[in-house]
């Protein structure tokens, strides 16, 4: 028998061994949480992290970490010193991306500026001053399609000026004036449909949209915050790229 079969057999016992360790480790942990604190949330997954001894604990999208016998519980951020990387908030950015071609689009107003080839999307209320720059940047952003979601997070005036924009007659010429302008936007009629709202608002809860301006790129990146023109273009061109 060669070295190579001889090898096969000790590799898939090692495998086994690894797994089932790994099993033991997360019953013990679930157990452990289970018994020491019974209104613990519902645990979805168990993994090990690449610091020996400590354990990822996901509960739906939130993140706590833990040891071997879940004695202690961290909630924080965890950081990568060598590169910076907080691996947190890379690893909740990957449970909570969206695949654009799932974003509810026909509930968002369009801006198509030159081609409108690229493609992005952005959630944002209308009293946010971070939204009101943002949205003076990406005019100046060539050859893309914005997909603009109403998003009334900041108060009741929110509600009422995404109301009143969703029902224009022009609701994407009523959120640039409003926006860039600042013309107050007509008041909606009282047989205005503005479920959208409600829709857009329990979207951005199912995935953890908190702030604005939130935006979305075709390949499933997102971003908190007001990017920068040159961000923005850097991501556009990611995104294209087969």
């Amino acid at each position: 028998m060669t070295p190579t079969l001889l090898a096969r057999p000790l590799v898939a016992c090692l495998m086994l061994l690894l797994a089932a360790t790994a099993n033991a480790q997360e019953a013990a942990i679930r157990k452990n949480l289970a018994e020491r604190l019974p209104n613990f949330p519902k645990i979805d997954e168990v993994t090990k992290t690449a610091i020996p001894g400590i354990y990822e604990i996901r509960i739906g999208t939130d993140i706590l970490y833990t040891d071997e016998q879940a004695n202690h519980i961290i909630q924080g951020s965890l950081i990568d010193t060598r590169t910076r990387t907080n691996l947190t908030d890379a690893r909740i950015d990957k449970l909570t991306a969206i695949e654009f071609a799932t974003l509810p689009l026909k509930d968002a107003l369009v801006f198509k500026q030159g081609s409108g080839q690229r493609k992005m999307a952005v959630f944002a209320d209308p009293n946010c001053g971070y939204c009101r720059q943002f949205e003076r940047d990406l005019m100046a952003v060539k050859d893309v399609t914005i997909y603009t979601f109403l998003y009334p997070i900041l108060g009741a005036d929110s509600r009422v000026k995404s109301r009143d924009i969703w029902c224009a007659k022009d609701g994407a010429k009523a959120w640039r004036s409003w926006m860039v302008d600042g013309s107050t936007p007509v008041k909606a009629g009282e047989k205005c449909d503005s479920a959208v709202l409600e829709r857009n608002l329990e979207f951005g809860r199912k995935h953890r949209i908190t702030g604005t301006p939130a935006v979305f790129f075709e390949d499933g990146t997102r971003r908190p915050g007001a990017l920068s023109l040159e961000q923005v273009d850097k991501l556009l061109a990611a995104a294209r790229r087969p």
